[in-house]
């Protein structure tokens, strides 16, 4: 068996892979049949997988309690049968995350994110940064600090980047005018443009969407450099709702749709339009 740390290349197709072993976050699991399941996991050593888990529903065994969402595991992932999905051979727990099944807003959050990365990103390609964006905003929310708004805030910003779709914050749009050389303290947002304009192009009242320049700065500066410094920027209630609502009209629009579990958040949060 091999221990999987890190892979430079796409990975072959799973139902080929020999059997690795590497640390995996549980992003969805689809139920297959009577006794199995689809479980998809977003792992440090081979991006993207998801495998065939025998028997999974029905035996007391195996698996017993490990397969649940957000849970990092060890897996061990071997080839199945021809044409079909590899296999989940072993799988034993290294944080279960308790706080935020505990909580429905903590979970709500969670979802969106496993969300984002299942969708975002493509089957059999290794990133160990976004894997480990995923580790730091579900410790932190298993524990309690920052607020659950200011991790969605730099797990979207910094999931953007990573995949290329950061949002245009430190110029207009349209006329490339750096923002700080506006005047003015609120710029119109853009979203098919994928930024900020300045007045002169789209003035306050054209768009319905606005950002103050501090709180595009602070995006700008959580969406790179080292994680755990980003991790510690605080954000004014002001800066909260304006970068929640900027991203939460950004990510979808450019996704393509609303996700689910985005919808799901806005309903207990209160805001669902």
């Amino acid at each position: 068996m091999t221990t999987v740390h890190s892979v430079s290349a796409r990975s072959g197709p799973a139902s080929s892979l020999p059997p690795v072993s590497t640390p995996a976050i549980l992003i969805r699991r689809t139920e297959y049949g009577d006794a199995d399941l689809i479980v998809t996991f977003f792992s440090f050593g081979l991006g993207k997988l998801s495998l065939m888990a025998k028997s999974a529903k029905k035996s007391v065994r195996r698996f017993a309690g490990l397969l649940e969402l957000f849970t990092e595991l060890d897996i061990v992932a071997g080839a199945g049968r021809r044409g079909g999905l590899a296999l989940l051979q072993e799988a034993a727990l290294r944080n279960p995350y308790p706080a935020i099944r505990q909580d429905p807003s903590k979970t709500a959050y969670a979802s969106y994110w496993a969300e984002l990365v299942n969708d975002w990103m493509e089957e059999g390609i290794e990133n160990s940064e976004v894997f480990l964006l995923l580790r730091h905003v579900l410790d932190a929310l298993d524990t309690g600090t920052p607020s659950p708004a200011a991790l969605s805030i730099l797990f979207q910003m910094r999931l953007l980047r990573i995949s290329g779709h950061c949002p245009h914050l430190g110029r207009c749009v349209i006329c490339r005018c750096d923002i700080e050389g506006i005047l003015a303290e609120m710029l119109s947002v853009e979203i098919a443009r994928g930024g900020v304009a300045c007045p002169g192009c789209l003035p306050p009242d054209a768009g319905s969407h606005r950002l103050s320049k501090g709180t595009a700065k602070q995006l700008l500066w959580v969406a790179g450099g080292d994680l755990a410094r980003a991790g510690r920027m605080k954000f004014t209630p002001r800066a909260l709702r304006e970068g929640q609502t900027f991203l939460e009209c950004f990510v979808p629009y450019h996704l393509g749709r609303v996700p689910r579990s985005l919808k799901v958040l806005r309903q207990l949060r209160g805001d669902e339009v």
